[in-house]
């Protein structure tokens, strides 16, 4: 465990800090391009739009029982922190090894090469250059984040509000080309029938767009006030992004119709180029490429606090614990990641844990209809899983292989730092 005597984070993030990184961690690319893979599996813009608010329902439920769980335990780690403390280190090392190989690095170096293909694309570098200015995004953001929460939370007020200005011009655009087309918008689309069964894969799109909320947990230890900020945090991103979600397409069917919406293989550019010519599509890919860029800021910060948290604890290299005394940063941990760059369902079941095990503990804020809306997340995330390994069983495989391979190095590492 951490030894009580080094430097622990200070509490420098206000309640629009926290705010700002629950809205930059879900929206980063998603909502740019997956809107028309909803489209395709939809017969109508009414339903494509119900899809929509219903995700952003089945995603609040996740959001409020996160916010009990940043409430209850306010520290730097977050779902680490509660899969060690309900069920043991053996879970929690396998989260914390999935999230080091798999999913922060991956999705870092995702987004980070996304960001490069717009930025590129918008100031005219040829493509060569996509890789290597992905890999100076990626060292950029970590040294900005090696001088502080504080450096790193100014530089993600600043892309949050970049990227919800692209999204306000997306909206106010579709409801310009508005002018009496709505009905015809939301109307069943003839020339685009889908089995009835499909309504249901277009959800799981939907709610991976509606991912990465959990971020702000990660950071929990460095939230002013976290009891009653993380909550407020936590339910007021969510809103912002539901309403930007729901708006934007509502803008995509006005302005490209369903059919349109579905056969687009860059939906936000293509309603740019309609209304704005070429100049609309580059404008439209530099807000993409700040979207991004906040998501890969947001993913960097809170991957960064896991591993500290893992390396404090012993169960990953010790030099990943240290907090830098001067900047209060988790500088070693930033740069392994930031290099390794270039299950948050099992979180969730935590909160049962606590509710039995601390039933009588004061809690500043309890999620709502307890235990249904926890059940409905869970269910909806098993769903998730298990609509993924039906669609792709080889990465699902490779996934559960990877998990599996950490059992054993837990023991490993244990036995060497016995």
């Amino acid at each position: 465990m951490s030894n009580d005597s080094s430097p622990s984070y200070l509490r420098r993030l206000g309640t629009w800090d926290a705010t700002a990184i629950v809205i930059g961690g879900v929206i980063g690319a998603g909502i740019f391009r997956s809107a028309a893979t909803v489209a395709e599996r939809t017969d109508s813009g009414l339903q494509l739009l119900s899809l929509w608010a219903v995700g952003g329902l089945l995603t609040l439920a996740g959001v409020l029982c996160y916010a009990e769980l940043g409430a209850r335990r306010p520290q730097a780690g977050g779902v680490y922190i509660y899969l060690r403390e309900a069920f043991g280190q053996l879970p929690a090392f396998l989260f914390g090894w999935t999230m080091a190989l798999i999913n922060y690095p991956g999705s870092v170096a995702a987004v980070a090469t996304t960001f490069a293909d717009y930025f590129c694309t918008a100031i005219g570098l040829p493509l060569a250059w996509v890789r290597p200015v992905a890999a100076g995004a990626i060292v950029f953001i970590v040294g900005v984040n090696l001088f502080g929460i504080r450096a790193g939370a100014r530089m993600q007020n600043l892309f949050t509000l970049l990227k919800l200005s692209a999204i306000v011009l997306l909206i106010v655009t579709g409801l310009v080309l508005v002018r009496g087309q709505l009905g015809s918008a939301l109307a069943i689309d003839t020339a685009h029938p889908v089995p009835a069964w499909s309504f249901l894969g277009a959800l799981l799109p939907v709610l991976f767009t509606y991912g990465g909320f959990h971020y702000l947990n990660d950071l929990a230890g460095e939230v002013h006030d976290p009891q009653r900020s993380l909550p407020r945090a936590l339910g007021l991103g969510l809103s912002v992004v539901v309403i930007c979600y729901v708006l934007v397409n509502l803008a995509y069917l006005v302005g490209l119709g369903h059919a349109g919406l579905a056969a687009s293989q860059a939906p936000a550019a293509d309603l740019m180029r309609r209304w704005f010519g070429p100049h609309g599509a580059t404008l439209i890919a530099v807000g993409i490429a700040c979207s991004t860029f906040g998501y890969c800021s947001i993913a960097i910060a809170g991957g960064a606090r896991v591993l500290q948290t893992m390396g404090a604890d012993g169960m990953f290299f010790r030099m990943a614990g240290h907090i830098e005394p001067r900047t209060r940063a988790p500088q070693v941990a930033l740069a392994v990641l930031g290099a390794w760059a270039i299950v948050h369902a099992f979180g969730i079941a935590t909160l049962f844990w606590y509710r039995r095990h601390f039933a009588d503990e004061p809690s500043p804020y309890r999620v709502p209809f307890y235990p249904l809306l926890p059940l409905l997340f869970v269910s909806t995330v098993f769903g998730v899983i298990v609509a993924t390994t039906i669609h792709a069983p080889g990465d699902a495989g490779m996934s559960l292989l990877l998990i599996a391979a950490g059992v054993p190095v837990y023991y490993l590492w244990r036995r060497v730092n016995a």
